[in-house]
């Protein structure tokens, strides 16, 4: 297989020029499978990455809790039209009535509005999503009404896993191994660092500012984000065999592969049920990515060409090859010319204020034509602070950033050509939705949305 001799050598290339540790991918099709491995699965015992080296799938576990749910669907236990609460009367939210607007659909479309995306309580074992649950009807309300926008979500995947616990009776890592891991194939697959243990697995570094990699403090996040994306591991063989199950044709397949939300916009791609629908010049690609402390994985499945894509680095600057390999390795199947980015002027000032989610605040302003676009992180307890400085490998610093106006309510990071902007590089941009009193009440980030409080 060509291709895997291209992917062979750039894997090689880039984990040389940038000290990324190790590097796997896979590539499915036409019935053939080929792997490639490269580098370091761990620096602290040296541990070489191999084709059966096992890693967190991270937030890929978002379209195995959508298929579960799916299959409730087809037995009759859930309908997706149904408020949540109906089945779940222990999910509340903390604002008054938000929760019972809720449909089971919104949880796995992106589209609860339920503003949680930082959120991480600690908790374990069986009671771990019953903590999820206390915590979100306490700390967690919500940033817009649901259906009315597409924002990732980790909050509404978690309240997924706790329904499928409490309509089926049985925990969602049982209902993992048995109704996905079995079914589909994922021989090499498991729920919990103990079990990863038991074979070789790879673990997630982290660059600091003079280069140096060091290891993941963290291997996991706690068991409480399991259906959102803590607790899976596997290999790229297993990867494989999920994205196969999506070349079948079933009726649970295509109601994941058709648009059910469109926010229009470029930076935010249509979403089915569990997968992102990203447009590769009229292809149609079925993706997910996956990040872990100090790790990133992504998925892809393009049913017209019955293709699918698996890659994982254990190195956040990873995502950088992902998105690089990806359009071109559909473009031998499928070439393709991503539409320009036109630039347009705007009336800036329209656009400069507070806007907030969960934990997290971003102050815009307009500074020389440009907006400005200051981060900052504001923990609600000292424990979720812990944890997400875990994951993120040390403190949230993130300097002043600045974008460029390149169309209504569109913005580019400043300095980017715009001939970059294509295919998964367009989750760079910024867009701004709503109006109430001539200001957006919405900006929308890597498919996020965080809504204007001043």
């Amino acid at each position: 297989m060509n291709e895997m001799a291209h992917i062979r050598h750039r894997i090689a290339e880039f984990c040389t020029g940038t000290g990324v540790p190790g590097f796997l991918a896979g590539v499915h099709h036409a019935g053939r499978t080929e792997i490639a491995a490269h580098g370091i699965a761990n620096l602290t015992t040296g541990a070489p990455m191999r084709d059966d080296t096992g890693f967190l799938f991270g937030s890929i576990t978002k379209v195995m809790t959508t298929m579960l749910v799916l299959r409730q669907v087809e037995r009759g236990t859930l309908d997706l039209d149904a408020p949540v609460v109906g089945y779940l009367p222990e999910f509340a939210l903390a604002e008054a009535g938000a929760a019972e607007r809720i449909r089971v659909r919104h949880l796995i479309s992106h589209t609860s509005g339920i503003d949680a995306d930082l959120y991480f309580p600690e908790g374990s074992g069986r009671d771990a999503l019953r903590v999820y649950m206390r915590g979100l009807a306490e700390q967690c309300g919500t940033l817009f009404e649901p259906g009315e926008y597409i924002s990732y979500s980790n909050g509404g995947m978690i309240v997924a896993g706790r329904l499928l616990e409490v309509v089926t009776g049985r925990s969602y890592h049982e209902l993992l191994r048995d109704e996905i891991y079995a079914t589909a194939g994922l021989t090499g697959a498991s729920t919990s660092a103990a079990e990863a243990i038991l074979r070789g697995t790879a673990i997630g570094h982290f660059a600091g500012p003079d280069g140096t990699v060091r290891p993941t403090g963290m291997f996991m996040l706690p068991d409480t984000w399991g259906p959102a994306g803590a607790t899976p591991i596997g290999t790229i063989a297993d990867l494989l065999a999920l994205g196969r199950a999506h070349l079948d044709g079933s009726a649970l397949s295509k109601a994941m592969a058709t648009v059910t939300y469109d926010m229009g916009t470029p930076n935010v791609p249509p979403v089915g049920l569990g997968w992102l629908l990203e447009d590769f010049g009229g292809t149609t690609v079925l993706s997910m990515s996956g990040a872990s402390p100090g790790g990133v994985a992504v998925l892809a499945v393009v049913p017209s060409h019955d293709l699918v894509f698996a890659a994982f680095g254990n190195d956040p600057r990873s995502l950088a090859l992902h998105n690089e390999l990806l359009p071109w390795l559909v473009a031998q199947h499928a070439p393709f010319e991503f539409p320009p980015v036109l630039a347009a002027p705007g009336d800036l000032a329209r656009y400069a204020g507070t806007y907030r989610s969960q934990q997290l605040r971003v102050d815009v302003t307009v500074v020389g034509g440009e907006l400005e676009e200051q981060f900052t992180y504001e923990p609600a307890d000292p424990g979720q602070e812990a944890i997400f400085t875990a994951f993120a490998g040390g403190p949230f610093v993130a300097p002043p950033q600045r974008y460029t106006p390149i169309g209504p309510g569109l913005f580019a990071p400043a300095g980017l050509p715009l001939e970059a902007l294509g295919g998964y590089n367009r989750q760079y941009l910024i867009s701004y939705h709503g109006d109430a009193d001539g200001h957006p009440t919405h900006r929308c980030a890597g498919g996020r949305m965080s809504r204007r409080t001043a």
